[in-house]
């Protein structure tokens, strides 16, 4: 490879950044660390129609957030390539605009909304399709069809113009998609598309070429919606003269709904009970709040690995990631054509492994806080709540949900799980129970061995088999039924706190 490697994540700033975009940036980061190159955040805001606060320092907090950071870019200082920000570069687009126009590659078009919803409608009514092209711009204002003095006349009128790219009539533009392979398609089947619009902002098809250059971008790793825009590109790199410096294209496939059929939508989020945000979105008009992954209880490390199986796998069995394995790891060739499903259970696995990776440490703080929250007043050592979070790490998907699957050790439960209770529980059990306590209040040791022994030695003199009781008890201890090991919970307890769960049982069941 001749030219070092450069990458762009170039969002609009239109709303929250979609987990699809994120994925974008993803492989772009990844592609540029595999190949010791540069990547860089660029924001285009040509659509100033469009443009919603707060959406930029959102795209920037998402990728600080998950550790997609660029080496250049908007909010990541002045690089050789300054400024990242389209709206603040609008004069360098003119230019190129212009040039195209003195080539003979664009034209000035004055036609009117009026005009052009005119053109569309008869071209509806002859079952045509309604596009601006090397057929109906004939017909129109613009200065290929208006003669040369008036089209000088109105431009020093000030009348309004756009300027849009002149295709030839039928014109097959071949290019190669590194993920697709060869793709064709012919200039009869698109639109001559603006250029350069009537408010004096490039569009974003001038925009992203003419930047991609100045940038020296060598590869477009886009979404696969800007695949019917390739070829309109590939030309204009070839009339700006750039062919030679074009960047390779490659188009990802699409995040499709866990269904299967169709792009993933915020309505299937909140339909399933999702993020398909990177972090809590606060919409500045309406004040609706879409979640996040972040506060949803995602870990970052999670997200990565979960977004990067999502149309990419590494030809191995290996599933579990470091971003810099991914890296390592990460190719093109190995990136699907297909859409790829977002899977619910799938991304919870992958938060769950890397909650098992956090340390008991961690895992304890994050208790402790929650505790403290659930239980004022309570006192609780450090030491119990460490064990405590190391008895349910196994159990919990999410950080959040410690409180969940351990708060039947910090107090003696209300109720006893009734299901449980209707399927096992029989009255001649209340005396085996009593005597379990009895023979838990006798003990002098009370570690978890020693409390199974005792246990089990009351069920065998009763003629008792331990696993059709088992779970009956760990509803007597806990009142759940299920948890983490129980005799180990049973130890961490202690032996006043089994001898009051029991009688609060014995209390309760008939």
């Amino acid at each position: 490879m001749d030219r070092k490697v450069r990458v762009r994540f170039a969002p609009s700033p239109t709303g929250p950044l979609h987990i699809g975009g994120v994925r974008t940036a993803l492989y772009n980061y990844l592609f540029a660390k595999k190949h010791g190159g540069d990547f860089l955040l660029r924001i285009e805001d040509t659509d100033q129609t469009r443009f919603v606060p707060g959406a930029e320092e959102y795209i920037i907090e998402s990728l600080k957030w998950l550790g997609i950071e660029p080496v250049e870019g908007v909010g990541y200082g002045d690089g050789p390539h300054a400024p990242y920000r389209q709206s603040e570069r609008k004069l360098i687009y003119k230019q190129y605009a212009m040039q195209l126009v003195d080539a003979g590659h664009a034209y000035y078009a004055f036609d009117t909304a009026e005009e052009l919803e005119g053109m569309r409608e008869r071209l509806k009514a002859s079952n045509v399709d309604a596009k601006y092209d090397a057929i109906t711009r004939g017909t129109m204002k613009n200065s290929l069809t208006l003669p040369e003095d008036e089209v000088k006349r109105r431009l020093e009128n000030g009348d309004q113009y756009v300027i849009r790219i002149k295709l030839p009539r039928k014109e097959e533009v071949k290019f190669f998609d590194e993920i697709r392979g060869w793709v064709s398609f012919n200039t009869s089947q698109m639109d001559d598309k603006v250029l350069f619009k009537s408010d004096g902002m490039p569009t974003y098809h001038l925009a992203n070429v003419v930047d991609d250059y100045l940038m020296e971008i060598t590869h477009v790793i886009r979404g696969e919606e800007w695949l019917p825009s390739a070829p309109l590109h590939v030309l204009l790199y070839r009339y700006l003269g750039w062919e030679d410096n074009r960047p390779s294209f490659s188009h990802l496939p699409l995040l499709l709904k866990p269904e299967g059929n169709g792009k993933l939508s915020k309505r299937d989020g909140d339909r399933l009970g999702f993020p398909v945000f990177p972090l809590q979105w606060k919409d500045p008009f309406s004040g609706e709040i879409s979640s996040g992954y972040r506060e949803s209880g995602y870990l970052p490390e999670a997200v990565i690995n979960l977004l990067a199986f999502l149309g990419w796998n590494p030809g191995t069995q290996q599933e579990l990631f470091t971003k810099e394995e991914l890296a390592e790891a990460f190719s093109l060739d190995r990136v699907s054509k297909s859409g790829a499903k977002f899977d619910l259970n799938k991304a919870k696995w992958f938060n769950q492994q890397y909650v098992r990776m956090l340390d008991d440490q961690t895992l304890a703080n994050i208790l402790e806080n929650q505790v403290k929250e659930k239980t004022s007043g309570v006192d609780f050592s450090k030491e119990f709540i460490f064990k405590a979070a190391q008895l349910v790490k196994e159990k919990v998907s999410f950080t959040k949900e410690l409180w969940e699957y351990s708060f039947f050790i910090f107090q003696i439960p209300e109720s006893l799980d009734e299901q449980v209770v209707s399927k096992k529980w029989k009255p001649e059990l209340k005396p085996v129970l009593a005597e379990i306590k009895s023979a838990f209040d006798a003990m002098n040791k009370f570690t978890a061995e020693d409390a199974e022994r005792v246990y089990l030695e009351v069920l065998e003199k009763n003629g008792i088999q331990s696993k059709q009781f088992l779970q009956m008890f760990r509803v007597c201890l806990t009142g759940q039924a299920g948890g983490p090991p129980l005799f180990e919970l049973a130890a961490l307890v202690g032996k006043e706190s089994c001898s009051a769960r029991l009688n609060h049982a014995l209390t309760i069941l008939p």
